[in-house]
Formats: C-alpha cells, sequence, structure tokens
C-alpha cells in the first residue's frame, strides 16, 4: 500500500477526509461527516501525492468541506469519480 494521509475538521466538526489506496491499487479520496454521510471517489490517472493532499486539507479547514473540496481539486485539475456512499 502507498502513502496514506488523514485530515480531521479542525473547528470541532467530525468531518474526516482521507486517501487511500484500493486493492486494485487506484488512489481513492474517502469522506464521512461522522454522522450520517460517507462517501467514496476514485481519482483519475496518477495525481501528485502533495496536490491531493493540499486539496484535503485546505477542504476540511473550510466549514463547507464538500463544496471547497470540489472547488479545490478543480483548481489542481484533479478529476474524481464517485464510487461509494
Amino acid at each position: 500500500m502507498g502513502q496514506q494521509a488523514f485530515f480531521h475538521a479542525p473547528h470541532g466538526g467530525a468531518d474526516f477526509l482521507g486517501i487511500r489506496q484500493s486493492r486494485s491499487g487506484a488512489t481513492e479520496i474517502v469522506y464521512d461527516d461522522g454522522v450520517a454521510r460517507r462517501m467514496v471517489w476514485r481519482v483519475a490517472g496518477k495525481p501528485q501525492d502533495g496536490k491531493l493532499s493540499d486539496a484535503l486539507r485546505t477542504a476540511v479547514g473550510s466549514l463547507r468541506v464538500l463544496p471547497t473540496l470540489y472547488d479545490e481539486l478543480k483548481k489542481r485539475s484533479i478529476s474524481i469519480e464517485r464510487v461509494g456512499g
């Protein structure tokens, strides 16, 4: 398994974002709001870990995690496909 990164919301929320590798070797982003929602996206291609980690760190630090995540991924030209949740 490759490098993993996990981020928790610093503002007291239960929001969680993480990067993991699937069994097939694809990079995935995991989101969990700590209550009812868990979502998983597959990252298209091989993103640079630094870019992806920065996007997740910025998103989890905001009050609106998911909209900020989509914006940050778009800024960095990282394509995703929803696979779970």
